[in-house]
């Protein structure tokens, strides 16, 4: 018996079992999703963020995020999912950054949502991997490209004075836009209570801004959140840090 558990050992190093496949991912963002034990950030590409807003055809406001999210959801259409793991992600040490594949697919869910114009490529070089499949989204307006809109790295940046994206910007409408893009007051999104600010004090622990949270006594202050949230790893993951004056007890479900 001995002999069988080296023999089997030593083969399993040598020839790695194939890579298995999950069920019933959860879908965080048009980015980021659940599979088994672990959370993936898709490598090479950005989608917006879920509170993101967006401008379409119509020059009507649109929730871009939450469609980025349902796009990736609608993708994987109940199949299962295999995600290769490249390692931690270099910005947030809880996740990792995968190529995720749908099965009987032979395209992965990364090329997909820059295909489908519900995210952009992220490797700007000549050899980058979706560098065609972004072109081709920006040419025919698909997805994000219809409308108006910043990257998703400057809006989660707060950077009003980013480039304006899409086939329906117009110049002389700039000011407006902007308006939109970034609003004083937003709405929350459906169940992303979880209220953030920017604050140049919270670059001291090395973030961008300050989340709250309904057990914080600052939560009814914040009555212009610069960006909501849906739970606390989301909200770390952007690069914010909790109101030190949340109560020790509050612990909302991830």
């Amino acid at each position: 018996m001995r002999r069988l558990i080296l023999a089997l050992s030593i083969s399993l190093a040598i020839f790695p079992v194939s890579p298995s496949w999950a069920a019933g991912p959860i879908v965080r963002d048009g980015n980021t999703l659940e599979l088994a034990d672990a959370t993936y950030r898709l490598d090479g590409i950005d989608a917006p963020a879920f509170d993101q807003i967006c401008i379409d055809d119509h020059a009507d406001s649109w929730a871009c995020g939450v469609e980025a999210r349902d796009q990736l959801v609608r993708l994987i259409g109940g199949r299962q999912v295999h995600c290769e793991d490249l390692g931690n992600d270099a910005t947030y040490k809880k996740r990792h950054v995968g190529l995720c594949t749908v099965e009987g697919e032979t395209v992965s869910l990364n090329q997909l949502l820059v295909r489908q114009g519900f995210a952009l490529n992220l490797e700007p070089s000549a050899k980058g991997r979706f560098r065609e499949d972004e072109a081709g989204a920006k040419d025919d307006r698909r997805g994000l490209w219809k409308g108006c809109f910043v990257a998703p790295q400057e809006f989660r940046g707060g950077r009003k004075d980013g480039g304006l994206l899409g086939g329906s910007c117009r110049a002389d409408k700039d000011r407006e836009i902007r308006g939109v893009l970034f609003p004083e007051d937003s709405a929350m999104p459906s169940g992303c209570s979880i209220k953030g600010k920017f604050a140049v004090r919270a670059r001291v622990t090395g973030n961008v801004g300050i989340y709250h949270l309904q057990a914080c006594r600052s939560y009814p202050a914040i009555t212009k959140p610069d960006r909501w949230f849906c739970s606390e790893d989301d909200a770390q993951a952007a690069g914010f840090r909790k109101a030190y004056n949340c109560r020790a007890t509050a612990h909302p479900r991830m």
